[in-house]
Formats: structure tokens, C-alpha cells, sequence
């Protein structure tokens, strides 16, 4: 869980949205109504082009126009755009056409429903459409998505959504701005001293609560964007089977990784997302991958190893709560630290 720290200088505002939590924090505090009505305004938006579980969302219309070109809105346009692009540069591992797996998982409505819904659910090995088989014109505005093939941009809209709204707030209102939804950060505009603080800590329970207990570090964030994705977040039990929502576009099937929690910092909130859950999918070897990209991260093993890439704040030798860290120098290669 990535989590914003509230410093004097700042206010701040939580709420819901999205199926997911929402904070904004602005640097001027006489500012922050007019800007979470902004943000209300764009999130509302982007609900209701790119939402799986409304059955007015322009996402959602998609599924029945098996294989013809529909023009949608510059919204859920640009989302695909961000989708697609998330899979070309993770070699296909974050993938929008994992939908119907998700379904299938019984993910196919908010998660405060999932986690109340006891049905059965079978589960089968299906490597998804793959991300290719979509056809975007950004130029006409129309998309082609296949004949039996469901779109899912839960890996990366709702992270897209927060550098959009961090912008646009930062651009409007003048001031600094950091939105969080779920924990994926963005910010923009100048920020405050010594940047924006944010708590990253690993997660081992129910989904947007904040860890109480447990290792951590406090980042200091001046631009771009902070994601964390985990596989004991959001999860589920179903006869006999425990579930959770990173699944894997080869099989169909929940993702069995080496990983419960990874953080990356990017250029995007988008790019530290799609980074996030590409490294739970591919596994073993993922810290090499986010290094040859030059992607500071922090990955969390099954067993409480806390791996971190270049970049990322290297934390004080047998601390095993959060603390501040000085950024590393000279480094070329993962570092390993024990907090199990």
C-alpha cells in the first residue's frame, strides 16, 4: 500500500470512488474544495467510459459489437491507448483482454460484492485474446474489439486516471497536487519541502485499509507517479480455491508469484502500475526486468525478503518500521534486505 503523508503545509480530503479509496492533497488549503469538485467531475467521467461493472459504461457496450468499429469518447479512448500501450511494454503481461478470466474468477462486480458473493466458480486454464487482437484509430476515434472478448482496464485506468487528475488540478488550481486512488499516486505542480511524502508498506490484508504494523519506508515523491500492487490485497475464497484479481493472461488464472507486494516509482503513475503488475506476473527475475528498465522499485517475497532496484531509498539496516531513507549511490544491481 503506498500511502500519502499529511505534512502543516498541506490539505487534504478522503472519499470513495472508482470501487476504491480517493485522496487528494493540495498545497494550498484554501484551494482544496473547488479542486475535489474538479476531481469528483473527472472521475465521474472516467466511471462511466471505462467502469466492467456498470452496464452504461461505454466499456461495457463494447462487448456486443463483435468485431465492429465503434467510435467512443476521448476518454475511454485514451484509456485503451494507455491500456495497450502497458502491454507492448510489458511483453503482453498486463493485458486488457483478461476480462472474461476475470469473470470467470468471479470478479465481475465491485469487490465489496466479490467478497460477499459465495459462489462456485471452476476454474480453467484460458490465455486470454491477447492485447493485439484490439484495433484503436486514435485519429477517428473508433475502436474493433473482437467477437468475444471483454476488456478489463482495472490494471491500469484507475492509476491513469490519477495522473490526469493530478495534472488537470495542478494546472487549474496553480498549487501542488497529489491524488491517490487505492493507493496509486500521482502528483503534480510545485511540491511541498522536501517532496511529497509517501508511506509505502507492505499489505497483507483487506483491500484499502492501511497496515498497522509491519516494514515500511517513507519516499519522498517530487514528480510522476507511485504504485504498489500485491496479491493480498484484494482476494477472495471460493470452494476450496483462494483467489485474487492479478491474473495471469497466459492461463487465465490468478497469478502464482514469488511476490505479495510490489512498489515501483515512474515517470506516470500509469508506467509505475503497469510495472507493478507486470512484476507480480512474470515472477522470479522480475527485479532485473525493472532494473534494465530503470525503475526504482521495492518487491516484497512470499516469505518477508524486501528486494529493491536502483533508485529506490535503501532503509536503515534492521529497521522494521517506516522510516526515512537516502536514495543509493553508485548502485547497479538489486539490493536484498530481510524484514520477515
Amino acid at each position: 500500500m503506498s500511502t500519502p503523508v499529511q505534512t502543516r503545509t498541506t490539505a487534504a480530503t478522503d472519499w470513495r470512488a472508482l470501487g476504491t479509496s480517493v485522496r487528494l492533497v493540495v498545497t494550498d488549503p484554501a484551494l482544496l474544495d473547488s479542486c475535489n469538485l474538479l476531481l469528483a467531475r473527472h472521475l465521474a467521467e472516467v466511471d462511466a467510459a471505462c467502469s466492467r461493472f456498470r452496464a452504461d459504461s461505454e466499456l461495457a457496450a463494447l462487448d456486443g459489437t463483435a468485431g465492429r468499429p465503434v467510435r467512443v469518447s476521448p476518454v475511454l479512448a485514451e484509456a485503451l491507448a494507455v491500456a495497450l500501450h502497458a502491454a507492448e511494454t510489458t511483453d503482453g503481461t498486463v493485458d486488457p483482454t483478461v476480462g472474461s478470466a476475470m469473470d470467470a474468477i468471479g470478479y465481475d462486480r465491485d469487490f465489496t460484492l466479490v467478497q460477499e458473493d459465495d459462489r462456485p466458480v471452476r476454474l480453467t486454464v484460458r490465455r486470454a485474446p491477447g492485447w493485439r487482437t484490439v484495433q484503436l484509430d486514435r485519429a477517428t476515434g473508433t475502436v474493433v474489439v473482437p467477437a468475444g472478448v471483454r476488456l478489463d482496464l482495472g490494471a491500469t485506468a484507475k492509476a491513469w486516471a490519477a495522473d490526469k487528475a493530478a495534472a488537470l488540478l495542478a494546472a487549474t488550481a496553480g498549487c501542488g497536487v497529489l491524488v491517490s486512488l487505492g493507493g496509486d499516486t500521482a502528483v503534480a505542480g510545485e511540491p511541498p519541502a522536501g517532496g511529497w511524502q509517501i508511506r509505502v508498506q507492505d499489505v497483507t490484508g483487506p483491500a484499502d485499509e492501511t497496515p498497522t504494523q509491519g516494514p515500511c519506508a517513507t519516499v519522498g515523491l517530487h514528480s510522476g507517479g507511485l504504485a504498489t500492487s500485491g496479491t493480498a490485497a484484494r482476494n477472495w475464497h471460493r470452494n476450496g480455491h483462494d483467489l485474487h484479481h492479478i491474473v495471469d493472461p497466459h492461463t487465465g488464472l490468478p497469478v502464482r508469484s514469488p511476490w505479495r507486494t510490489v512498489s515501483v516509482a515512474a515517470s506516470t503513475c500509469a508506467e509505475a502500475n503497469a510495472a507493478t503488475t507486470a512484476a507480480l506476473v512474470k515472477g522470479a527475475g522480475a527485479e532485473r526486468w525493472l532494473t534494465r528498465r530503470g525503475l526504482p522499485a521495492r518487491l516484497v517475497s512470499q516469505e518477508g525478503l524486501v528486494i529493491t532496484t536502483p533508485g529506490w531509498p535503501t532503509t536503515p539496516r534492521g529497521a522494521g518500521l517506516c522510516q526515512s531513507a537516502a536514495p543509493p549511490r553508485g548502485a547497479t544491481s538489486p539490493h536484498r534486505e530481510s524484514t520477515a
